[in-house]
């Protein structure tokens, strides 16, 4: 049965590939994105192209802080399921911009869950990450883990969402899933993650920078997985009632950043030079997803290796000359 999904930060890496596989399924979709600078915004209008003229698709650009224009928007579309994964993204930069992370993050989401209650769309999946975990020494990472000792901005606001939205499950009944996603890559991935910023060095002959000694590691997810995950979320959300549930979505497979590199050069057939750096702040020293919630819930089941994973990142890539 056709329904129509109302998704914030649409046009993004994930939002975008969520849209398509929706789409093909004949579903409506409606997306929200203020089309800001962190990246090229370039790159997320290339991204929605394809579906500008689909009767299916409607795109408003507008941020999610934006009251007025959420109330509008919401008044005047018919919603069944919100994928809410509008934010300003990143480790690194929130430490530099903390105060606009807490308005995105914070408070465009507890506008969007507003509007959800005022407009009683009781079924939502909300993007949390794995940088909630901190530095959690207990490795692989679990959603019954204590995450209370956030060491970024971005961090602290992901988890402040996953208590806000505890909130309106408690108070208002909507039913919720949080999705911590762990390391998304592949094709329409942010230029300035690492997997893209290295495959660019190795085709433009330049070092690598490379942070510390290479013996980090993260648990790289490839973007159709994370597509599959959240697909399955809503399907648990259609199946049950009265839902809150915070669930990672990762490989299970963590990699090396040394493995990770050499994995490129493989594919690439190509050395890497590098340029090496310390630590940044804010960084972990590594990601590892308990995927077990996941595959009892969900029936999650990831299936592209680190290595097919970027063969296909390296094709698109290509194609696009991204």
């Amino acid at each position: 049965m056709k329904k129509v999904y109302l998704i914030t930060g649409g046009a993004g890496f994930i939002g975008s590939s969520l849209a398509d596989s929706l789409l093909t399924k004949g579903h409506q979709i409606i997306v929200i994105d203020n089309f800001n600078n962190y990246y090229n915004p370039a790159l997320k209008r290339e991204n929605v192209s394809p579906h500008l003229k689909d009767p299916n698709y409607k795109l408003y650009e507008s941020d999610i802080c934006d009251e007025k224009m959420m109330e509008k928007i919401f008044t005047e579309n018919h919603i069944d399921y919100i994928v809410h994964l509008a934010a300003k993204a990143g480790v690194r930069p929130s430490l530099e911009d903390p105060i606009g992370y807490a308005m995105s993050n914070l408070i465009g989401t507890n506008i969007i869950l507003e509007q959800a209650h005022k407009h009683n769309i009781k079924k939502l999946v909300l993007a949390s990450s794995s940088s909630v975990y901190g530095k959690n020494e207990k490795m692989p990472f679990s959603e019954v883990d204590n995450v209370d000792k956030a060491i970024s901005p971005y961090a602290a606001s992901k988890k402040s969402n996953e208590v806000l939205a505890h909130v309106y499950h408690e108070i208002y009944h909507l039913n919720i899933i949080l999705l911590r996603f762990f390391t998304v890559y592949g094709p329409r991935q942010r230029p300035d993650l690492a997997i893209n910023r290295f495959v660019s060095a190795l085709e433009e002959d330049r070092p690598i920078d490379l942070y510390g000694d290479g013996t980090s590691f993260r648990d790289y997810t490839f973007i159709d997985d994370i597509v599959s995950g959240i697909e399955a979320s809503i399907k648990y959300l259609e199946d049950h009632e009265s839902v809150y549930e915070i669930i990672n979505l990762g490989s299970n497979s963590p990699i090396k950043l040394k493995e990770m590199v050499q994995i490129i050069e493989r594919v690439m057939d190509k050395k890497a030079k590098f340029n090496h750096l310390p630590m940044q702040a804010g960084d972990v020293e590594g990601t590892y997803a308990d995927i077990s919630k996941a595959a009892r819930l969900l029936n999650y089941k990831p299936s592209i290796s680190f290595e097919d994973g970027i063969k296909e990142f390296l094709k698109w890539k290509r194609r696009t000359n991204k």
